[in-house]
């Protein structure tokens, strides 16, 4: 075979290649559009997509040096492109529409049905209704009465094995075996009587519980004849005057006190037990000698109110 046969093949097998690639590009090309944007079967809201496309085969065109002649695919997509583009612009949906309202956290449910006493926060729902009514009843009001005293801060004293609600579901119990906590009958109680109280099983108290209790009367026994009352040693501390807080918040009511560690420090000095600071300012809010009532509950102005009066000790 001479050169020019072979070049002239060669040329021939080139321009078949071409052609064919052709093919394949332009039947690629109308395959990917339809899928991309396929003419007649949805229309786009955004006349930019439009306009970009029209503007590219125009420039296509344009550049083309056969300008005055287009393809039919090129004037089918250009006719179409020309049917569809919208005749003024219009303005994205979000514009056209009311703004949005910002939306707004939702809000805590109430603490307290309408028409129901507001109390501190640490009263919920589920709390028992024993401790409800010590709230309502007793924490915080002054008390001046040495059996009553007595009482709170034996009760105070089973803090250290349960919390107020267990207490005070053996209050009752508490009161018929240690006599209404008279501090007289209860400090000569004798170790059978003793026994018989730890056994108990409505009061599940162990046998130093109850002697704590005895001892603790006593020492009662002993205050009264040197201060003439229990109360009058009692309320001394705070100068025969209720402390009147204003705490707005559970967290900022504290365990203990500068005036309960004075009167922890002297009470374990003259022989009780079970009477660290933290106790004994338990005591002093259950025996109103320190309104810790929150500013927002119900209670505190009516307790506020009953220490605001002159000193009614006994």
């Amino acid at each position: 075979m001479s050169k020019t046969n072979v070049r002239r093949h060669a040329l021939e097998k080139c321009r078949s290649v071409k052609e064919t690639q052709k093919v394949l590009n332009h039947n690629f090309f109308t395959r990917n559009l339809k899928k991309v944007y396929p003419i007649g079967l949805q229309k786009s809201t955004s006349s930019l997509s439009l306009s970009s496309i029209s503007l590219s085969l125009s420039q296509n065109s344009n550049d083309s040096s056969q300008a005055d002649s287009l393809t039919p695919l090129d004037e089918k997509i250009s006719l179409a492109l020309r049917l569809i583009s919208p005749r003024e612009r219009r303005e994205p949906t979000i514009a056209t529409s009311k703004p949005l309202q910002q939306q707004q956290p939702p809000s805590p449910p109430p603490t307290t049905e309408p028409g129901e006493l507001k109390r501190c926060n640490w009263i919920t729902k589920s709390s028992d209704k024993a401790y409800i009514e010590f709230h309502d009843e007793c924490w915080g009001v002054p008390a001046y009465d040495d059996n009553k005293l007595f009482e709170l801060l034996a009760l105070s004293g089973l803090l250290m094995d349960y919390n107020w609600t267990e207490i005070l579901k053996r209050k009752e119990t508490l009161r018929e075996v240690f006599a209404g906590f008279d501090a007289n009958t209860v400090a000569k109680m004798e170790e059978k009587e003793i026994m018989e109280t730890a056994s108990n099983k409505a009061l599940s108290l162990a046998d130093s519980r109850v002697m704590c209790v005895v001892d603790n009367a006593k020492c009662i026994m002993k205050i009264v004849k040197e201060c003439g009352s229990f109360s009058s040693y009692i309320w001394g501390y705070v100068n025969h005057k209720p402390i009147i807080n204003r705490y707005r918040y559970p967290r900022n009511v504290p365990l203990r006190s500068p005036k309960a560690e004075a009167l922890s420090k002297d009470l374990v000095k003259r022989g009780f037990r079970f009477v660290g600071p933290v106790i004994v300012h338990s005591f002093m809010q259950a025996a109103g000698l320190t309104i810790d009532h929150l500013v927002d509950c119900y209670r505190h102005s009516e307790c506020v109110s009953l220490a605001e009066r002159p000193w009614r000790h006994i």
